[in-house]
């Protein structure tokens, strides 16, 4: 794989990462039955950083394509702490015993029933998987970030380095103009031979 194709496949696989999160952070992880009645908890509640961490990290994917160098992988570490903590989020912050808790507090008349837990394993295995991608993209970011090219790279000066003057074209003199042939003509001079005519 190229270093120019590099970028935009690890790009592609940060949004896919963020995008599962984001996906499994608006779902309900956990159905709670007291008796007939049925109290949802959602991710939201259970883990409610889930979402913001998984916008942050697309924030995160724009600045380490936008830096270079140090500050590359610096992002690049905030990037993959970010995706270990939604993988821990996934797992231990959103377990049962914290949707009974939720339920409990939403549904206090039931205080008495036995309550059914049902999980809804699919979600936090989505989100796991998805800050997985985010953890394995800020690792790929600070070992070979500093091989990508920048966003800025493209607007730099040509000829800006040290090396800029020797690779400056040498200027060109412009065409004598109409009527400076003609002044020329009437004072009497040939006007193909003066190089003076080509500063008029």
């Amino acid at each position: 794989m190229t270093a120019r194709r590099e970028p935009w496949t690890w790009l592609a696989v940060c949004v896919a990462g963020a995008a599962l999160v984001l996906l499994a952070a608006g779902r309900d992880w956990f159905t709670v039955t007291y008796d007939t009645r049925e109290v949802a908890v959602s991710a939201a509640e259970l883990v409610p950083a889930l979402g913001p961490a998984a916008w942050a990290a697309l924030a995160a994917v724009v600045a380490v394509l936008a830096t270079g160098g140090v500050w590359r992988g610096l992002v690049g570490a905030v990037l993959a702490l970010g995706g270990a903590g939604m993988i821990a989020g996934s797992w231990w912050g959103g377990g049962a015993d914290a949707a009974l808790r939720i339920a409990a507090d939403q549904a206090p008349m039931t205080a008495g029933a036995a309550p059914q837990v049902a999980p809804a394993v699919v979600w936090p295995v989505l989100a796991s998987a998805g800050g997985l991608l985010l953890l394995a993209g800020g690792v790929a970011a600070i070992l070979r970030g500093g091989r990508w090219p920048g966003m800025s790279g493209r607007y730099d000066r040509q000829g800006a380095g040290p090396t800029g003057a020797a690779n400056r074209p040498a200027p060109t003199r412009s065409a004598p103009s109409e009527r400076a042939l003609w002044d020329a003509i009437d004072e009497g001079t040939d006007p193909t031979a003066d190089p003076d005519l080509r500063e008029r």
